[in-house]
């Protein structure tokens, strides 16, 4: 599971494994053997995985379905803005599967 997450968040940030590894100070060998299951990153690479994808750890480790945005620097404005365009893409969403 939690190798799974890692790959999907780091292709759906449309990154490579060594940029990814980069980022975090690892190599990039570290990064593929995390997405290939063959060893899993230390609670402390966990928490830096977490804090790089702005997710949970729980949603890395798969025991919670839903991603979270970390707002705190944005305006009131800002973010009532991003909720209607969830509203709207899942307004559209709902309208095709009907």
């Amino acid at each position: 599971m939690l190798n799974e997450q890692i790959k999907k968040l780091r292709t759906a940030c449309g990154i490579t494994q060594v940029q990814l590894a980069k980022s975090l100070g690892v190599t990039k060998q570290s990064v593929s053997n995390w997405e290939n299951d063959n060893i899993q990153p230390s609670i402390d690479m966990l928490i830096r995985l977490a804090e790089f994808f702005q997710v949970s750890t729980d949603y890395m480790l798969g025991l919670d379905t839903k991603e979270t945005i970390d707002v705190t620097e944005l305006t009131n404005e800002e973010i009532a803005h991003i909720r209607f365009i969830i509203s709207d893409i899942t307004s559209k969403q709902k309208n095709r599967s009907r």
